[in-house]
């Protein structure tokens, strides 16, 4: 108790409020989900298929096999964060994504493939990213966008980082090395960061939201109407209109996004782009959305969210006509600013859509379904464009037909204004 008391004193006595320490710490924790991220798993994949003489839609099978039951798992992981609370989760995370990294060093055939590509999935794109997505609206409510907005900043340099680093990594020290090279990061650096910096919430420690109150400004109230006064449960929230369409919206971005990544090495080889080229586009998107997550994160806070993300799938189906028509490298990279603009938007909106229109009293079971409802459409996103490489040998089939979900979550996201005004 009194080790308990002494750590709230050291939190309240900082000289800064410490939720941002806990931005700092959710940040990293987005980072280094990477190693489960398709950006990253995207650039091993050739690695594998030169080594075991796997097939395209083997892998791709695999792979969506593999996302798809992990993803099953979310609703489970988030009401398990409604109950041991944010550290716990952030600790259990840390270690099993360090473990799945390991065994991946490991594969000797499908089978282990598959249960590598499971513990990846479920512990690196589910449950590291989950944590800190409910972690920093605890802290914030007011400031909200913008300190989600300074946490995205882990995924997007994470997009950035990885595919070039893994690149190096495997040229350097071969696909097992790399795993254990990420292995080794989790467990000695993050891992203990975790244990010493997490707080759960600010009523713990003796704080507030946001920090210390300053005089109650009227004008900013009124500046974000679409924050959610009631925290919906998760069985109030399925008997809205809203909430199924935010899971719609949540899902067209991670199945046709996962897709493309996926296969973005061998989409971008047919106009005779290299691994490293590829690896350059991967990266521009993220640095491309780096910047453009802040303006999101601070346009968040005073605009409606429906109107910006229904433009992000305006965005997301220009980038997909781009990636039709280009048979060079300039034209990959239209495509690439294009989906950094996308992503730089829409990370922000599908972050903010489900705290922001059912609040945070609930918001572990909420997220989960969320993220289940992400990672199924992601699970769905690599199967039909290995298939369609198999069957009809190029991508422009698959491409063709990926244009009506954008399109058709334009209208959805548009139409949904939350709960109050939809349900």
């Amino acid at each position: 108790m009194s080790q308990q008391s002494s750590s709230s004193r050291v939190v309240k006595n900082t000289p800064f409020y410490y939720g941002w320490v806990i931005v700092v710490m959710s940040a990293l924790g987005v980072f280094l989900s990477g190693p489960g991220q398709t950006y990253s798993v995207s650039i091993f994949i050739d690695a594998y298929i030169e080594d075991f003489g796997f097939s395209h839609t083997l892998v791709s099978t695999m792979y969506s096999g593999a996302t798809l039951i992990s993803g099953t798992l979310m609703i489970w992981l988030g009401k398990l964060i409604d109950r041991r609370g944010q550290k716990a989760m952030s600790i259990f995370a840390g270690v099993m994504l360090a473990i799945a990294c390991l065994f991946n060093s490991f594969i000797l055939g499908p089978i282990m493939l598959f249960i590598g590509f499971f513990l990846i999935r479920m512990f690196g794109q589910g449950l590291m990213e989950m944590v800190p997505n409910t972690l920093v609206p605890q802290w914030f409510v007011r400031k909200r966008g913008k300190a989600m907005a300074f946490m995205e900043v882990g995924g997007f340099l994470s997009a950035a980082a990885l595919p070039p680093l893994n690149v190096w990594l495997i040229a350097s020290f071969g696909w097992s090395g790399a795993w254990q090279f990420w292995a080794a990061v989790l467990c000695l650096f993050y891992v203990p960061l975790v244990v010493l910096l997490i707080k759960n919430r600010p009523e713990e420690v003796g704080l507030q939201p946001d920090g210390p109150i300053k005089q109650q400004d009227p004008e900013e109230d009124k500046s974000q109407p679409s924050v959610a006064q009631h925290s919906w449960t998760l069985n109030e929230a399925v008997k809205t209109f809203s909430f199924w369409a935010v899971l719609f919206c949540i899902a067209v971005p991670a199945m046709v996004n996962t897709g493309l990544t996926f296969h973005m090495v061998s989409i971008l080889g047919e106009e005779g782009l290299t691994r490293g080229e590829s690896s350059f586009i991967l990266s521009t998107i993220a640095l491309i959305a780096f910047p453009v997550s802040f303006i999101a994160g601070f346009m968040l806070d005073r605009i409606s969210l429906h109107k910006v993300f229904a433009l992000t799938f305006v965005l997301e189906t220009f980038a997909i006509i781009i990636l039709l028509v280009a048979d060079s490298f300039a034209g990959a990279l239209l495509f690439g600013v294009l989906r950094g603009l996308a992503g730089g938007f829409g990370t922000m909106c599908i972050a903010l859509i489900i705290p922001n229109f059912f609040g945070t009293g609930h918001l572990g079971s909420l997220k989960g379904v969320g993220v289940t409802s992400t990672v199924i459409a992601s699970s769905l996103g690599p199967l039909p464009f290995g298939l369609a490489y198999d069957w009809f040998g190029s991508y422009t089939e698959i491409l063709i037909v990926m244009l009506i979900f954008p399109l058709t979550a334009t209208l959805v996201a548009w139409v949904n204004k939350g709960p109050n005004m939809t349900g």
